[in-house]
């Protein structure tokens, strides 16, 4: 009785052909007898049949075709000149000697073509009675590539094809691992690209891939780089020294090659562009801390150098860590009070030469419930970050313009102008206008009595969208003031393109105009170049009466300081204005607690 083996089923009729070939069959009779006439010579796999020594006896057409070898050729070859290396051979050899009649396996293996191209195949092998092994191999290239795009998709950046974050924890603890045993320390360097944003997709694209390539090409063999995804960068170094002291200016000098490699001007698209790095660095040796922790800690000592000032680099400790719990409960306070109506606004006048109050702007000021009052300097810069200034800047303005709408009923304060600064990311909020159209309609306030303050760099962020969006505002009647004049980066030709209607002197050029040449002379050219652009110029921050002689003098006519009233609550802030105007008194009345 014949017994049928695993042979695929469309070469199983011929399998009795194939079973009773003798094994010391000459070559030339396997080429006269049926075989080449069997629909296995046409399989779509590739088929070979060798014997127990791997020596090749018969190859299929597609066998021929896929390796670039004639058949002739394959005869005097063994299977491991198609797949040369060692796992075919050793597994080559198990199944000669222990592989029973009929049993299939499968092994994956790399078949080497004519042309010495490499091919990832499955190998379905079977041995047959006559002491033959009987093969198949099957293409597996878009399983391979597919296994490989898991693989990317799991550990990979799809970005910059750097480690991820999963793949980043696993060479952690490697790293902790080998410090473990070697007893040196390791560092953990994680890089916040400063002011990123303020690129469009395409730049920062552009940017992270010149970025991701140079620090690779910084880090020494056995070192890791990874992206966490957007601008965020870890390096681990591994083997720094025994001593911790030592490990650490080891890994502060490597820091500040990465500064430099990440400071020196990236060329894109033709473009010259500039970046700075926030960068914090935690040490580590063996187990004493988790994967997890060691990047926290090296998170924090980040955040520390962006608190900093930005471009710089710090270590993580324990203070860092105090100082991120303040400021994470800090950030929990202010959602609370944002919720519970914490917040208030004061109101700070601003005047004419012929001290006649023209408006005021409108302050913010936390009502905390355990520390009282809060100027905007102890938490605007962490709404700023948090995005919290989103929906409190919102809040500003509906309430700004709630009280304008009060004051029309009122002759003393229907004519007022009210200025409300407005954050960056609120006005690069893609519904920003929307948003004041919606609250125009519900307060039924005068816009032409609204001015908005914004930065120089809020402004310049996108200069094109910044233009569209204040000609669509100015068209309701709403005015622009550039707040903090001379302190950023604005060039001329963009200033003539902003429809602006005011430009504000920064307080830090006014505060020593009376005693400092340089910042006298900066004054001047402000006003000088504001009257140029058909613009009115507002100084804020004057508190003497030289600074305002000065001003005065040098033709700046509006003025907002100490010298004419602090910020105050609206009771308080009415019954100034109605006292100032009843008893006709000198400008000091508004009190100036210094």
């Amino acid at each position: 009785m014949i017994r049928r083996i695993a042979i695929p089923s469309n070469c199983r009729r011929h399998a009795k052909a194939i079973e009773h070939m003798p094994a010391d069959m000459p070559l030339q009779k396997y080429n006269s007898i049926e075989l080449s006439e069997m629909p296995l010579r046409f399989a779509p796999d590739v088929v070979f049949i060798a014997d127990l020594n791997g020596r090749i006896i018969f190859a299929n057409d597609n066998a021929q075709r896929v390796l670039g070898y004639r058949l002739q050729e394959l005869q005097n070859m063994t299977v491991l000149d198609i797949s040369p290396g060692d796992r075919l051979k050793t597994y080559w050899l198990r199944l000669a000697q222990n592989v029973t009649d009929g049993q299939r396996h499968l092994v994956e293996i790399d078949l080497i073509t004519k042309a010495r191209q490499k091919l990832p195949m499955e190998l379905n092998i079977v041995k047959m009675p006559n002491g033959q092994l009987y093969g198949a191999c099957r293409d597996i290239t878009e399983r391979k590539q597919a296994q490989q795009r898991i693989h990317e998709l799991a550990f990979y950046d799809l970005l910059t094809k750097l480690p991820n974050r999963r793949l980043l924890l696993d060479r952690l603890r490697h790293a902790s691992a080998a410090s473990a045993h070697s007893k040196k320390h390791g560092a953990v360097l994680f890089l916040n690209l400063d002011h990123f944003k303020a690129f469009t997709s395409n730049t920062g694209d552009l940017l992270l891939h010149k970025i991701a390539r140079r620090l690779t090409a910084s880090i020494q063999e056995g070192d890791t780089v990874a992206c966490l995804g957007g601008d965020v960068f870890v390096v681990v170094m591994e083997s720094l020294n025994v001593d911790l002291k030592e490990a650490a200016q080891q890994a502060k000098l490597f820091a500040e090659k990465v500064r430099s490699v990440v400071n020196c001007p990236h060329q894109l698209n033709e473009q010259t562009i500039h970046t700075t790095a926030s960068i914090g660095i935690a040490m580590f040796i063996g187990h004493l801390e988790t994967s997890e922790t060691i990047l926290k800690q090296a998170k924090a000592a980040m955040e520390q150098a962006k608190s900093a000032g930005r471009d710089t680099i710090r270590f993580y400790n324990h203070d860092i860590q105090d100082t991120l719990n303040r400021r994470n409960k800090l950030v929990q306070e202010l959602r609370l009070a944002i919720e519970n109506r914490q917040f208030q606004l004061h109101y700070q006048v601003q005047v004419d030469s012929q001290h006649q109050a023209l408006g005021a702007e409108a302050l913010l000021r936390w009502q905390h419930p355990e520390r009282g009052l809060l100027a905007p300097g102890e938490y605007i810069a962490l709404c700023e970050d948090t995005g919290l200034i989103v929906s409190l800047g919102l809040w500003v303005l509906e309430q700004a313009c709630r009280q304008l709408r009060c004051w029309q009923a009122q002759t003393r304060f229907r004519d007022l102008i009210l200025a409300v600064n407005v954050s960056a990311k609120q006005f690069h909020q893609s519904d920003f206008v929307a948003q004041i159209r919606r609250v125009l309609l519900e307060s039924a306030a005068n816009p032409a009595q609204i001015k908005l303050e914004l930065t120089e760099s809020s402004m310049l962020e996108n200069i094109e969208d910044t233009i569209a969006k204040m000609r669509e505002l100015k068209s309701l009647g709403i005015r622009f003031s550039m707040d903090d004049f001379g302190t950023g980066h604005s060039s001329l030709q963009y200033l003539k393109r902003l429809p602006l209607d005011q430009i504000k002197i920064d307080q830090s050029f006014v505060r020593d105009i009376a005693s400092d040449p340089n910042d006298a002379v900066i004054v001047k050219a402000i006003i000088s170049m504001s009257d140029a652009l058909g613009l009115s110029v507002i100084a804020e921050g004057v508190e003497t009466e030289e600074q305002l002689h000065f001003l005065n003098t040098n033709g700046c006519h509006v003025f907002q300081g100490y010298l004419f009233g602090k910020a105050l609550p609206l009771d308080e802030f009415e019954t100034a204005l109605h006292q100032r105007a009843a008893e006709n008194i000198n400008p000091s009345y508004f009190d100036n607690p210094r």
